[in-house]
């Protein structure tokens, strides 16, 4: 049985030197030539042992076999060298260099031993394009080229390098639905070709549509192997998590009323001259989910920003409940009763070396109940934090633990705990369950829905579209820092019709748009 199998994991433990056990015992078989999915919550030990498999990390105990062959995978040039390949979340490009260039890289072709040979990286590029059924522009600049085009250079990259075995790490997590349909014919195309994928993603349905099998891990241990057409994903969430989660997200009717931000004719066009807000304008009202839709890159990132005064428009307005908040600092803007859920928790939403204590609570450590001038109130800061990590459901050792050594549902909830509880008047949550699992993400979008109905005003920002479709109650979508179309009712939607609007191959008239300001 072995010698069929591309990844053999027996007994694999991972304990880290701070004592975190992220695997405990793991049994991991990935046959030749199939998909594999490799399921989870955040924190159930999947990333770990991809590392491992990849040779960024090495298990404590426990024994690891490619190809039947038992390997000691210390680096990911040995992995390498054994034909595995790992197409990373967050993608490991180099925007000023051309897509071929980007492809080469570290193994780059020169001319008398000194200067890159260009037309060589062309030609590799293009043969293996055309091998693998994967376009690519070759001569396009990365920072040029779509996202889904993006995704294509680093499974290209992957397989210059000789890989037979490719780990997919939410390789969907920020293209749209015909982008995502693309990408499928293209893995399948892969498989059929003889090639073995795991495949890592919190979308249930994509698991359902592409794999042949799938591991499920619970708390570091394995909870089981299971042929994918024997389950649905009400079964897979109930393994994964350990109870029913609530997939589909149910929300009373909305009944906005006061205007609360109104953004004007906002313009901003950024340090390499390209137009990234675009004569934006919008009304986002008290007791509403708006959402913003888009691929990333399409001023929804600059619009946050822009809110959050993070960068300087060049023209437009910001009002909220009807005072203009441009050039306002992010304090005073906390004052004002604006949150913000950032895209990248790690780099803007906490501090990972801080306990949970001093993150969850950093927003107002000037508030009179727990500081008062002179010495901190430290058992109000306790209870406060014991009260919404249980209200918050943050799974953690104690209020003094590191953030950073957190799963990455429970740093997100970290956020929003802080975020959500510190009276706002509008929310802008930014990609709130990016890369977190089902149940987190269950948690959050609950919470959100709780919020608006409450009379907060909440502008969601995400690349999900299912979660964008279902959360808002009115939809905005941005393409080419335009506001291409806006959906006053999200109820009859679907994923095609969002995606022509979002790849620029519809634009709805101007009387339409108009809409969305509410005038």
């Amino acid at each position: 049985m072995t010698e069929q199998l591309a990844i053999q994991m027996k007994k694999i433990t991972k304990v880290y030197p701070n004592g975190v056990m992220a695997n405990k015992d793991v049994d991991f078989e990935v046959r030749k030539g199939e998909i594999h999915a490799l399921m989870g919550e955040n924190g159930a030990g999947k990333s770990t042992l991809v590392k491992m498999i990849f040779g960024m990390e090495q298990p404590t105990s426990g024994e690891i076999y490619v190809n039947g062959e038992h390997v000691h995978l210390t680096s990911p040039n040995v992995a390498i060298s054994k034909g595995i390949g790992m197409v990373h979340q967050h993608f490991m490009l180099v925007p000023s260099l051309t897509v071929a260039e980007n492809i080469v890289l570290g193994m780059v072709p020169t001319k008398s031993g000194v200067l890159i040979d260009f037309d060589k990286a062309i030609e590799i590029t293009e043969e293996y394009s055309k091998r693998y059924n994967l376009v690519v522009d070759a001569r396009a600049k990365v920072a040029n080229i779509p996202v889904g085009m993006k995704q294509k250079v680093e499974i290209l990259k992957a397989l210059v390098r000789g890989a037979k075995i490719l780990i997919l790490d939410e390789p969907t997590a920020v293209l749209t639905t015909q982008e995502t349909e693309e990408l499928f014919k293209e893995l399948v195309d892969l498989k059929n070709q003889g090639f073995t994928l795991i495949f890592i993603s919190h979308k249930l349905n994509e698991i359902m549509e592409i794999t042949d099998r799938m591991t499920i891990l619970r708390g570091g241990k394995f909870m089981g192997v299971h042929e994918t057409k024997d389950t649905n994903p009400e079964i897979i969430s109930r393994l994964m998590v350990g109870r029913d989660v609530v997939l589909k997200v149910e929300k009373e009717p909305a009944q906005p009323t006061d205007a609360v931000l109104k953004v004007k004719n906002l313009e901003y066009v950024n340090v390499w001259g390209k137009k990234m807000l675009d004569n934006v304008s919008f009304t986002l009202r008290k007791g509403e989910i708006l959402g913003i839709a888009g691929v990333e890159g399409n001023g929804q990132k600059e619009l946050v920003d822009a809110i959050f005064n993070f960068i300087d428009v060049d023209s437009g307005e910001i009002l909220l409940n009807g005072e203009s908040i441009l050039h306002t600092n992010q304090a005073n803007l906390r004052k004002k009763g604006i949150s913000l859920v950032p895209e990248d928790r790690m780099l803007f939403g906490i501090a990972a070396k801080a306990s949970i204590k001093e993150n969850i609570l950093s927003d107002r450590s000037g508030d009179p109940k727990y500081n008062n001038g002179v010495l901190f109130n430290m058992k109000a800061i306790e209870d406060d934090t014991k009260q919404l990590i249980k209200d918050y459901l943050i799974r953690c050792k104690s209020p003094e633990q590191e953030v950073g050594m957190l799963s990455g549902g429970n740093i997100q909830k970290v956020v929003v705990a802080r975020e959500f509880t510190n009276d706002p008047v509008l929310i802008i949550a930014d990609q709130p369950t990016r890369g977190i699992d089902v149940g987190a993400t269950e948690f959050i979008r609950k919470k959100l829905v709780e919020l608006s109905r409450s009379g907060i005003a909440v502008l969601l920002v995400s690349a999900d579209l299912n979660e964008v479709m279902e959360l808002s109650d009115s939809l905005i979508v941005m393409c080419g820092g335009e506001i291409a179309a806006y959906f006053e009712d999200t109820t009859d939607l679907d994923d095609m019709e969002m995606g022509k609007y979002m790849l620029g191959l519809a634009k709805q008239d101007e009387e339409q748009i108009r809409k969305v300001r509410h005038e």
